[in-house]
């Protein structure tokens, strides 16, 4: 382990010298965004695309009590889900996307919902009021560009953020100057790079311990495998950088909001890797959002340093209201015992919180606002509202919004 420690931080040395192209002066992402509007904005609708963050809803029939898809749910979003129709109408556990859009006075739904090869678009338009409120695209799994994202192969969606955009303008004929565009992706990018990663150290270590590899040649071998998911995490953030300019800035967006990473390797996944592992996910984060920053440089939209919130958070969680910050609210074995054993991992897709209810899922003594996770990686109730407040901050920072 510890010359794997001594490697992995050499590696990211050796990540940062290439992405400065060495004596090259500039250093990409220096600039950064600029133009963007200071005026009020006089937001009709929020349009949203994105992962299992900002998903709303996508997957509520995976969840269905009868087991056949139908309603009632008891879960849906990748949080902790705390009523469903079989309670009572509406929902007592808003995401961040959720809570900005309401503040703001507007109606805003998810864009497609389905799971297992079916889906239906805009569910929501069944009232008729509602038919234009469908701009909610995040969808969990959901990867930047690649179509095959986290649990594809088990029914989900993960329609990737290219196409997300490519729905909403073939639907809304392109993006108007009282759209409040909100864009968060890349994390699931970076999951799929560092299980990648793992697995390939893994196979590099085995044989390094058979004496099939020596010393120099595992620790190498290392170092390609992690520059390969380094450059794969700048290849999606240049990507996204690339779409939010043609497809969002390009089809009349004016105001556009666009959240970078947080620190992946201090959820509680995160937590949960080797420690000698931990830098590379750290890494991953840092590269997508140096990149992305590189790709919006001189762009007239604003970018919000999700990195720097959740380490201050982290740091001083007290003065955002938490009592816990490493421990999941979501119970595991409770989730795996209602779905009889099909949910393992303790996804936070079908975890409810109901009090008193049978499908309640929560750890025991767990509180979903003062705990800052859900599962692994997606934030709680109090997760989210923690986010929505930053992010309305910043809002009113940028002068959009009183």
């Amino acid at each position: 382990m510890k010359s794997l420690r001594s490697w992995l931080i050499t590696a990211i040395a050796v990540a940062g010298l290439a992405a400065c192209g060495g004596g090259d002066p500039y250093v990409p992402g220096s600039d950064g965004p600029a133009g963007a509007p200071t005026a009020k904005g006089a937001f009709g609708a929020v349009v949203s695309f994105g992962d299992s963050l900002s998903d709303l809803g996508s997957y509520k029939p995976a969840t269905s009590l009868a087991g056949n898809g139908t309603p009632p749910f008891f879960g849906g979003k990748f949080t902790t889900n705390s009523t469903t129709e079989a309670v009572s109408p509406g929902d007592a556990a808003p995401l961040w996307v959720e809570s900005v859009a309401g503040a703001l006075g507007i109606v805003v739904t998810q864009a497609e919902i389905g799971f297992a090869g079916s889906s239906v678009k805009c569910p929501a338009a069944a009232v008729p009021a509602l038919a234009s409120s469908c701009t909610a695209y995040g969808q969990g799994g959901a990867r930047v560009t690649d179509p095959d994202g986290i649990g594809k192969a088990g029914g989900a969606l993960t329609v990737p953020v290219k196409t997300q955009i490519a729905n909403h303008l073939a639907t809304f004929g392109g993006l108007g100057a009282d759209d409040l565009v909100l864009v968060w992706a890349g994390a699931n990018d970076a999951l799929v790079q560092f299980g990648s990663f793992a697995a390939t150290a893994a196979q590099i270590q085995a044989q390094a311990a058979s004496g099939a590899l020596s010393a120099d040649q595992a620790n190498a071998l290392l170092l390609e495998a992690q520059l390969q998911a380094l450059g794969a995490m700048k290849q999606a953030a240049l990507e996204l950088g690339g779409y939010i300019r043609s497809d969002i800035l390009g089809k009349g967006a004016r105001y556009v909001a666009v959240l970078n990473l947080p620190d992946i390797a201090a959820t509680p996944f995160g937590r949960s890797v080797p420690a000698s592992a931990q830098p590379v996910l750290t890494a991953l984060s840092e590269n997508f959002n140096l990149w992305l920053r590189e790709a919006l440089a001189g762009q007239p939209v604003q970018l919000l340093d999700m990195f720097a919130f959740y380490r201050e958070l982290l740091a001083t969680p007290a003065a955002f209201g938490f009592v816990d910050i490493t421990t999941p609210v979501c119970s595991a074995a409770a989730i795996a015992a209602l779905t009889g054993g099909a949910v393992a991992d303790g996804s936070s897709l079908f975890c409810n919180a109901t009090p008193g209810a049978p499908y309640n899922t929560l750890a025991a003594g767990a509180d979903i606002d003062t705990w800052l996770f859900a599962d692994g990686v997606h934030p709680t109730r109090g997760g989210h509202a923690a986010i929505a407040a930053q992010v309305m901050a910043q809002l009113r920072a940028f002068g959009w919004i009183d």
